[in-house]
């Protein structure tokens, strides 16, 4: 049978494989709606959950949005994982994050600016 099908459709006027470089453009074009599809279900999950925020709790909205939407693994942990840090976002401060002071330093205080030194102080005395 599939010498039946070689013959109407020979590998030279229908070949299966692309060359290297129409192969990463593939990837890449394959990339790119994946990440769009990922965003599109965080965006909705998002909504699903201010939706159902007096229903339900937020983890229990994601369960819900990714069973009753019968998105697939590894998809609906990824989604998941994103609608976290988007909610997480507003709940965990931001740190200001420097690389350690030279030797015998003991900061760089006096080579920060006025307004990141501030800000350096507040975190300081809320953590």
């Amino acid at each position: 049978m599939a010498s039946f099908w070689r013959r109407i459709f020979p590998e030279s006027l229908f070949p299966r494989g692309l060359d290297e470089g129409a192969e990463r453009r593939m990837r890449l074009a394959q990339a790119r709606a994946e990440e769009a599809l990922v965003d599109a279900h965080v965006r909705n999950a998002l909504m699903f959950i201010d939706t159902l925020a007096e229903d339900m709790a937020f983890d229990r909205a994601i369960d819900t949005y990714v069973r009753v939407l019968g998105v697939p693994e590894p998809l609906a942990s990824v989604v998941a994982t994103r609608v976290l840090v988007e909610l997480g976002e507003d709940l965990v401060p931001q740190r200001v994050i420097r690389p350690r002071p030279p030797a015998g330093r003991e900061s760089f205080t006096d080579e920060l600016p006025p307004d990141t030194e501030e800000l350096t102080l507040r975190v300081r005395r809320d953590s």
